[in-house]
């Protein structure tokens, strides 16, 4: 009887502590042209859930998702998933159509508030275009990340592919998307710039 008890107290422990932690990204996220298990975010699930207190990864991204495609389809994810953490990674694919920074900036602070009302904590990755879209522009889209970093007080995480772009062999033929091959290194990266944060709240 004893050992019954404690098994149900141990068992009652871990899912108080238990975290999910939600990825809501485009094709950088979304394990693009390969097995969903292959890609990043599910890499991340059993690094983090040695380290920190997430023991599940739900990866909401979509290829080809801009910031209004995935704030339209976001309240139900929350509501179905109740996750205690959001990473965004979006703005890619807003930047290449050339939306405007205000109306970019405007989604992704939406995508934060409702985060953060459904009683998640958020962090945000850093994104950038080419620079063939002008500085100007380009300076605009980048000012985006380190300014709602600032104003909503998340955390913000260094861009990935800043690295991946510069490995040979890490990147498919369109020069856009990284292999298979990267998504581990990027697994890695991902949960090292986390930690820090996911801990320090759990």
């Amino acid at each position: 009887m004893i050992r019954i008890l404690s098994f149900c107290l141990l068992i009652l422990s871990q899912s108080a502590t238990a975290q999910t932690l939600l990825v809501l990204g485009d094709s950088l996220s979304a394990g693009y042209q390969m097995a969903i298990e292959k890609s990043w975010p599910s890499l991340m699930e059993p690094k983090l859930a040695s380290s920190s207190p997430i023991t599940r990864v739900i990866n909401a991204s979509i290829s080809g998702d801009t910031s209004g495609n995935s704030l339209d389809r976001f309240p139900a994810l929350l509501e179905q998933h109740q996750p205690n953490w959001v990473f965004i990674e979006l703005g890619a694919n807003d930047g290449l159509r050339g939306f405007p920074p205000k109306q970019i900036r405007s989604n992704l602070a939406k995508l934060i508030s409702l985060s953060q009302g459904n009683g998640a904590n958020v962090a945000i990755m850093q994104i950038q275009i080419p620079p063939n879209y002008g500085q100007r522009y380009s300076k605009a889209f980048a000012d985006i990340y380190p300014s709602l970093s600032k104003d909503m007080q998340i955390p913000l995480i260094p861009f990935f592919m800043e690295k991946v772009v510069l490995t040979d062999g890490w990147m498919m033929s369109d020069g856009l998307h990284p292999k298979d091959i990267a998504q581990p290194w990027i697994a890695e990266f991902v949960t090292e710039q986390l930690l820090p944060h996911l801990n320090k709240q759990g």
